[in-house]
């Protein structure tokens, strides 16, 4: 130990020495001196905790607390147990004991203070990082509940800090985090609040069935009725992502027979397409995945001869596309799919109503085509 502050020490006065130095040759220059870069070395140092304290001086800390010397105060403890302990120390750790120290009773020399309602060992391991900082990782393991309550009680933000992070890194399981979810929300740990009201969400059916949430029901009912709010918003937030995602999928299977219909009526596919082209069943596969679904549709509105009220449900379909096709084209009179121009015209006949209706399902067609897009449709913004 005494070894290990020497080089400690030797290493602050060598620092010190070459400050001084730097010092020294910036006054005889008016440029000052750049810090040395870093090396390689630097990211593999080994680093001290949150402070700087060697491991001598938290044993000597450990060390007055296990024996007690020239003690002044008795703290008073579940079961009549007692733990000894420094009125200078725990009241510049903690401002609520040393309040709780000026308002004492006092016997002697002797301070008497009262920390109930945690199990004796909570309170000890409690005042021992009032100390030194330190604690068993056994300890924090038994005790995570009881720490975090008496680090906000007592107003002690490092054990606060420390609690926080070992119950974000594997302390909090679906059995404690019923007990955390409260905790956080009365004593004001915000994120410890938040990562255990996911892990509510996401063990839900699970949790709800448990005793303690029984008791959280029956002891903050506010807070049940918050969680079961947020699993009404959170269903509702998922089905309106997963309608979402069903019309983009709808609106870009528009877009693309939207494609199919002017590659058919242009160039031709296969067996099917404008009478002034040479088809060939052989051709070369096509690129349009739409395109085989389009051409039996073709074929059965060229040929279907039903003549009912309510007509033929596949052939409504495909005026349907008739019409959306004139509305994203960008050259009737260039056009070669069929009735083009007359749906541009009939459209100024339309209601408003129907017209706002088709204008929005143009907008949502074309804007599924997210990069690029097709030169025979109108960009995006113009529609």
């Amino acid at each position: 130990m005494q070894g290990r502050e020497d080089k400690l020490n030797k290493r602050m006065v060598t620092g010190c020495l070459d400050l001084h130095q730097s010092f020294k040759s910036a006054d005889s220059s008016s440029v000052p001196i750049p810090p040395p870069l870093p090396s390689k070395s630097d990211g593999h140092k080994k680093r001290l905790g949150p402070s700087c304290v060697s491991t001598a001086t938290r044993d000597t800390w450990d060390r007055l607390f296990n024996d007690g010397y020239k003690a002044d105060v008795v703290i008073y403890t579940d079961n009549g147990s007692i733990i000894y302990a420094h009125a200078n120390i725990i009241g510049t750790a903690s401002t609520v004991i040393k309040g709780m120290l000026k308002q004492a009773k006092r016997h002697g020399k002797w301070h008497t203070i009262s920390i109930r309602g945690v199990p004796h060992d909570a309170v000890r391991v409690f005042i021992r990082f009032l100390y030194s900082s330190c604690y068993e990782k056994e300890e924090m393991n038994e005790f995570i509940m009881h720490l975090l309550l008496l680090s906000h009680a007592y107003v002690v933000p490092q054990l606060k800090r420390v609690c926080e992070w070992h119950l974000e890194h594997g302390l909090l399981t679906t059995e404690n985090v019923i007990d955390v979810f409260q905790l956080a929300l009365l004593c004001d740990f915000p994120r410890l609040s938040l990562i255990s009201h996911r892990m509510i969400m996401k063990h839900f059916k699970e949790l709800s069935a448990t005793e303690a949430w029984t008791a959280m029901k029956k002891s903050h009912p506010f807070l049940e009725k918050e969680v079961r709010d947020s699993m009404i918003i959170e269903a509702n937030t998922r089905k309106e992502r997963i309608r979402k995602r069903n019309d983009q999928r709808i609106y870009s299977q528009l877009y693309e027979a939207m494609e199919a219909l002017v590659h058919i009526c242009r160039d031709g596919c296969k067996t099917i397409g404008p009478h002034d082209k040479d088809l060939k069943p052989d051709h070369a596969p096509c690129n349009y995945e739409a395109c085989k679904g389009l051409e039996s549709l073709i074929r059965h509105f060229a040929g279907c001869k039903l003549r009912v009220p309510g007509g033929c449900v596949h052939c409504k379909r495909m005026w349907q596309l008739l019409e959306l096709h004139s509305r994203v084209c960008a050259d009737s009179d260039q056009c070669r799919v069929p009735l083009c121009r007359n749906f541009k015209e009939k459209m100024e006949k339309q209601s408003k109503k129907d017209e706002s209706r088709w204008k929005l399902l143009v907008k949502n067609v074309l804007g599924s085509k997210k990069v690029g897009g097709s030169p025979f449709f109108l960009p995006v913004t113009s529609c």
